[in-house]
């Protein structure tokens, strides 16, 4: 493959980037930067205000100072594409190329504002332990935000030497399977090497971002697939599966056999930002079963002719999922609200509607007119 937009003019010097995921559109991209001079490099680690940047000439360290807004999607990320000053002490990021996908979540603070784990993402890998009890609602919550990020979602069950028996595992594959309509799931053990190959090769046509709880096995999993132990790993708990946290910070690693994955800390809050897209994909089968309800707008609450309801009535439903469906919806709606005054405005219109017909559905009850 040969590359245009050379910072050096050189399509051989600029292949070194190839294995970090470049290609023709992101040389177009850089092409108004390599005439000022810039220099093209991915962002493998980004620490207090500082980055480790992978560029044709090797690696570097740079500043961030210049690219710092205000909001914090907007800052640099693992995963970026920079241009940065040839030179310099320090040298710094100019800016960051128009991302391609961003996986994006919400803080743990009271205020309305996101956090971008990583960039430029292909697949987004979501580790799950067969180590303890599969929490299906959080599955969805991570696929919610693999979905709306712009990647491809995959659930690898990790440490599945762990499961007595093939039977049990086909089981909770089928669950999650379920629970993941349209998602590759994937066993996997890091000690007995059983899916990994599978995994290698869907991993190998891009860049992935390894995401789980803390305990999840992630790092191992890392390990396994880069074939070194290049992240550190630490015990977790066998009564449930937790530890401390084994990464600090989001990497960027090229894959021996092709691709390149971001590790990430183990996340013990995963909320939603702004994910109806997102929600409404993990729960494709809802939104079919919504289209043929009785109303429009119909809430699968209590409506007559409601398909979803009758749905869970027949068993072709889950109860668990319908419910959890409304709780990833009613909170997304939340978080949406608290940046948009516009919605809030018309979510507090629709709770007086709703109040007026209560009100007036008292007043017939009790003899009185509408």
């Amino acid at each position: 493959m040969t590359f245009s937009g050379s910072p050096s003019g050189s399509a051989s010097s600029l292949s070194a980037l190839a294995p970090y995921g470049w290609d023709d559109a992101w040389a177009d991209a850089f092409a108004p930067y390599d005439a000022e001079g810039l220099v093209a490099g991915r962002v493998v680690r980004v620490d207090r205000g500082q980055c480790d940047v992978i560029t044709a000439d090797g690696p570097l360290r740079a500043d961030t100072a210049f690219v710092t807004p205000h909001d914090p999607l907007r800052v640099v990320c693992t995963g970026d594409w920079v241009a940065v000053e040839p030179a310099g002490d320090p040298r710094y990021v100019r800016t960051y190329l128009p991302r391609r996908s961003a996986f994006v979540r919400s803080t743990s603070s009271k205020r309305a504002e996101g956090q971008i784990l990583a960039a430029n993402v292909d697949h987004a890998v979501v580790a799950v332990s067969l180590a303890v009890e599969l929490d299906l609602g959080r599955v969805e919550r991570f696929l919610a935000l693999a979905w709306e990020s712009g990647a491809q979602p995959v659930v690898v069950l990790t440490k599945a030497d762990l499961v007595p028996d093939a039977v049990t595992l086909a089981y909770l594959v089928q669950d999650v399977e379920t629970t993941a309509p349209g998602v590759p799931v994937i066993p996997v053990s890091s000690t007995s090497g059983e899916g990994l190959d599978v995994l290698g090769a869907v991993l190998s046509g891009g860049t992935s971002v390894l995401l789980g709880q803390s305990g999840a096995g992630k790092s191992t999993l890392a390990n396994a697939l880069l074939g070194e132990d290049v992240m550190d790993v630490q015990a977790t708990r066998d009564v449930d599966g937790k530890g401390r946290h084994t990464t600090t910070t989001r990497n960027l690693l090229a894959l021996p056999g092709g691709g390149v994955l971001i590790d990430t800390p183990g996340l013990r809050g995963v909320g939603l930002w702004d994910a109806e897209t997102g929600v409404n994909q993990v729960f494709a089968e809802i939104e079919e079963l919504g289209a043929r309800c009785r109303f429009h707008d119909c809430a699968h609450v209590a409506e007559p002719g409601c398909a979803v309801l009758l749905a869970v009535d027949t068993g072709a439903l889950s109860p668990r999922r319908l419910e959890s469906y409304r709780k990833l919806l009613r909170e997304n709606q939340r978080i949406v609200a608290k940046s948009d005054a516009r919605l809030r405005a018309e979510i507090r219109k629709e709770w007086k509607r709703k109040g007026a017909e209560g009100r007036a559905a008292m007043e017939a009850k009790r003899g009185g007119r509408h």
